[in-house]
């Protein structure tokens, strides 16, 4: 083996990651003036998406969804619940899970988010098509780095 073969897996161009977390960050820029006129963060707001679905969730089961631990959790809870959009409680059938609820505040901002999704698929060049594949791969991906 050459020092020429031996090293390109170290190349960034042949790292499957690095696209993955540029694009990330590139998509994720495009979501920031949207979400500043909410008033939210990027983590701030699919938690919101979540409990716009849900309404009521356990911090475990929204750390499963949005694949984050509950050190990262807890400030973005923290700072919606000042925000008044979640009350977090004890559950009352568990004393150590905590639940997040949404407030009537926190469901009417779904009001003022509804365009964002709408918004940032403009910004992004892929035909429906393309965006499904991506979508379904990423997913898989996911899929598969969760259970390994």
């Amino acid at each position: 083996m050459t020092d020429t073969t031996k090293y390109e897996a170290l190349k960034l161009e042949n790292q499957l990651c690095f696209p993955l977390y540029a694009a990330s960050r590139e998509v994720i820029k495009k979501y920031r003036p949207y979400l500043d006129e909410l008033r939210l963060t990027y983590t701030q707001y699919i938690a919101m998406m979540v409990f716009w679905e849900e309404k009521k969730i356990s911090v475990k089961a929204l750390g499963k969804k949005l694949f984050l631990d509950s050190g990262t959790l807890t400030p973005v809870l923290k700072s919606l619940e000042s925000k008044g959009y979640v009350i977090r409680s004890r559950s009352k059938e568990d004393e150590r899970v905590l639940d997040v609820e949404i407030t009537e505040k926190g469901e009417a901002l779904k009001e003022l988010a509804v365009c964002v999704p709408q918004s940032v698929a403009g910004c992004v060049k892929l035909d429906a098509d393309e965006a499904v594949q991506l979508y379904q791969l990423l997913y898989k991906l996911l899929g598969t780095l969760k259970d390994g």
